[in-house]
């Protein structure tokens, strides 16, 4: 099916707010879906505020886990649905449009772009379990990095593009995030084996921020050095907060934040990697999801 069956792109304006298109404005890519529109499409909106605006439409086909190039011109993502028909993941522009589909992706989930713009990772099903690949990003040639009788999930970079760090879930329901250095795929655990650690990101001062389910049975946003010292807890409301994402500078987080129930909605946020300086950023009765901050 051709990608212009597939989607309606919109022209990416904010008004007041701001053109998330435009080069100087670092805005955040993220999924939605509502009550009335169950399926996820991709929207944007500027850091500062405003109303987000749709870069894809696409009534029977879902688009998430969204994820910014390195120089802010593309976006990748996944979409499925359609029976199958479409599955894998898609490259876009930054205001919709010129999709591209990345060939080797099918079932492929948590695209993470290298720092050079080159490459993506992903985990992909191998068996019954999740396992992390890098490729081109024309989809070739595609590298298993990962070997494992567990899920490895939502790669993220470095900075020099040297390591990546992932979660890695095991049969207990335990998850940690790992390191790997891609030179000789040596890897090293970042957080404790009885976590529940998830969706890492990775930021250009060389923190990593990741949700926990803690001890008080909620989703709390914390921080660590690559290295594994340093862990501390960023939020602590009594709500799920997931998938972090750092401002370019690493000053800020944009994360969502919902309640217990899967009818709850879930707004995006924004904080200060100290905990201070919480706004909400969306506030529509809907699901934001898996923001990506533009670099």
């Amino acid at each position: 099916m051709a990608a212009t069956a597939l989607a309606t792109a919109v022209p990416l304006t904010l008004g007041a707010a701001g053109d998330a298109g435009a080069a100087g404005d670092h805005s955040i890519v993220f999924a939605r879906y509502t009550a009335t529109a169950p399926v996820e499409d991709l929207y944007a909106i500027s850091s500062t505020g405003g109303t987000p605006v749709n870069l894809t439409h696409t009534s029977t086909v879902s688009d998430v886990m969204p994820t910014w190039s390195p120089d802010g011109k593309r976006v990748a993502f996944v979409r499925y649905g359609s029976g199958g028909a479409v599955d894998g993941i898609w490259t876009m522009k930054s205001t919709g449009g010129d999709l591209k589909a990345v060939p080797g992706t099918k079932d492929a989930s948590d695209p993470a772009w290298s720092p050079d713009g080159k490459r993506i990772a992903y985990a992909k099903p191998v068996g019954t379990q999740r396992e992390i690949y890098v490729a081109d990003i024309d989809g070739t040639p595609a590298t298993r990095l990962t070997h494992n009788a567990t899920d490895d999930l939502h790669p993220t970079w470095s900075p020099d593009g040297k390591y990546m760090a992932f979660s890695r879930a095991d049969a207990g329901g335990h998850s940690r995030v790992m390191r790997i250095r891609l030179s000789t795929l040596t890897q090293t655990a970042v957080t404790g084996s009885a976590s529940h650690d998830w969706t890492p990101d990775w930021s250009h001062n060389d923190r990593i921020a990741f949700s926990r389910v803690d001890s008080s049975g909620f989703a709390h946003l914390y921080v660590v050095r690559p290295g594994g010292a340093g862990l501390h807890r960023i939020t602590n409301a009594r709500l799920n907060d997931k998938n972090p994402s750092w401002s370019p500078d690493g000053s800020r987080l944009v994360f969502t934040r919902g309640g217990t129930d899967d009818g709850d909605p879930e707004h995006l946020y924004l904080v200060r990697a100290d905990g201070t300086g919480l706004t909400q950023l969306t506030k529509t009765d809907s699901h934001d999801l898996q923001a990506d901050w533009r670099p």
